[in-house]
């Protein structure tokens, strides 16, 4: 924490480290520095002591960061949480968690309800901007003395099996992200001004606009708001970013929008993760806006990227090559390594693997394998060095005894244009027999006359004709998880 906080201001306290999209009110690395401590006073007066977890539902602003730097002045737990749940979600994570206090944007306190009754380990629960000033009143000394394998902070898995877990990281995973992948690959940099699509309670989001910045001196422009793409297109307008960081579900809608295509005039680097980008919409961003995005696979466990397209050489339709510091293996069911050009499920082995989840050793024991993190998606590795994803391990379907991959399905609905989104699970004929099934989202200007047709028609002119989807259903959204990634088993259910 001492290199992303103290640090910082100690050698330049006036420059600035954050900016509210909306306002574009200004926060300095000692300003920043200042609301972290104002926050680590009160946690001591709470008497919050090492190791306890402090829960976080808030927005993207400068009293998120102040918060989790703040818990961990005091060598306790911030737990960033997701901002898009409901009570029901916010009970079972105060619970899970056993949080002894929860902080909470104003705009959120009506989300929470009445998960906070009855909490047998919360003891208090804070607005996230309303922080006193208890300087005089608690003597507060320096940071924690935390060694690298302390844990610093929790992430809560999105949800896409259908129910979260708390990964645990380590201290040391902050730094070893930032060195491995955002100044190795992306070069980041204290000229660098950041923009997430994502938000700071989501893996990625945390480094892209959190600690990367805080990490190599780089401004961070927070955005509270929804991600539209009227918004997003002003603020990048208005605020300049050179990186900006985005998932396939934005990428998607920036695309289907009417903003102007000299948005993203300042972006030297887009970067796309959460699930695999599809080929054509990195071709299409290509070309409209003019900007290269390096897709990447990196997930909740592994805290950020651990496989990552590189600047000028990005590979459409993969996930790129292995970041330094990380080893991938993949393997068949049994556990068998795989020759190159097969599939198998993916592994990863480096410094940032999670410690484990919370209160899931069964889950832990099959997640982590040996040294390795088995990530649960099936990647084969090409001839050229780079690794392509197949979908969700447990995505995959089983067609007539061939396996098929969901996003291969969708990478080939999406070159329709009358298709804004698509989402292919398995879904079983009157013989009990799975095929393919493709919920779409159409785009505004489409008519869905003929939809299931086109659809059907484009996939077997495309793919293997036992790829294509049996049945098109269109509907008005997907459902998601609040990080942008499909929830297949709302839509297998």
């Amino acid at each position: 924490m001492i290199r992303f906080l103290v640090e910082p201001a100690k050698a330049s306290p006036d420059t600035v480290v954050l900016t509210d999209a909306q306002t574009g009110q200004t926060t300095t690395r000692q300003e920043l520095l200042e609301e972290a401590q104002k926050v680590a006073r009160l946690l001591l007066e709470r008497r919050v002591v090492a190791e306890q977890r402090v829960l976080m539902c808030c927005l993207d602003t400068k009293a998120f960061l102040a918060w989790f730097w703040g818990t961990m002045w005091i060598g306790a737990v911030p737990v960033p949480v997701s901002t898009m749940l409901t009570e029901k979600d916010y009970d079972f994570l105060l619970e899970d968690s056993r949080a002894v206090g929860l902080v909470v944007s104003t705009e959120l306190r009506e989300s929470i309800g009445k998960a906070t009754d009855h909490q047998p380990f919360l003891l208090w629960t804070q607005i996230d901007d309303e922080v006193p000033d208890l300087e005089g009143k608690v003597e507060l000394g320096g940071p924690f003395p935390a060694v690298d394998d302390d844990i610093a902070f929790w992430l809560y898995t999105s949800g896409t099996t259908g129910f979260p877990k708390g990964a645990m990281h380590r201290h040391i995973d902050l730094a070893f992200c930032t060195d491995m992948y955002a100044k190795s690959v992306l070069d980041m940099n204290k000229d660098d001004v950041i923009y997430s699509v994502a938000k700071l309670f989501f893996a990625y989001g945390l480094g892209n606009a959190g600690y990367f910045p805080a990490g190599v001196g780089a401004r961070a422009v927070l955005n509270p708001g929804r991600p539209l793409p009227e918004d997003i297109s002003d603020h990048l307008r208005a605020h300049r970013p050179t990186i900006f960081f985005g998932v396939p579900t934005s990428y998607g809608q920036l695309l289907s929008s009417e903003i102007p295509d000299d948005t993203f005039e300042s972006v030297r680097l887009a970067v796309s993760a959460g699930e695999p980008l599809p080929a054509d919409i990195h071709r299409r961003f290509k070309q409209r806006f003019g900007v290269e995005i390096l897709d990447g696979l990196g997930t909740t466990e592994l805290a950020h990227i651990a496989i990552s397209n590189r600047p000028g050489r990005s590979v459409a339709g993969t996930s790129g090559t292995v970041v330094d510091g990380y080893e991938v293996s993949i393997r068949d069911e049994i556990g068998n390594e795989v020759a190159e050009g097969e599939a198998g499920m993916l592994h990863i082995k480096g410094e940032s693997v999670m410690v484990g989840y919370w209160n899931r050793t069964e889950r832990t024991r099959q997640a982590l394998v040996g040294e390795f993190l088995a990530t649960g998606d099936t990647y084969v590795r090409n001839s050229d060095g780079t690794y392509s994803c197949l979908g969700r391990s447990d995505d995959m379907l089983k067609v007539g005894g061939i396996w098929v991959s969901p996003t291969e399905v969708e990478s080939c609905v999406l070159e329709l244009a009358e298709i804004s989104q698509v989402a292919v699970v398995g879904a079983e004929d009157e013989e009990g027999l799975v095929k393919p099934k493709a919920y779409v989202v159409l785009e505004a200007t489409s008519k869905d006359t003929e939809i299931s047709t086109l659809v059907q028609e484009h996939v077997r002119s495309r793919l293997a004709p036992y790829k294509y989807p049996r049945w098109v259903e269109i509907v008005d959204e997907l459902p998601q998880t609040a990080t942008g990634k499909i929830k297949r088993y709302l839509l297998r259910s």
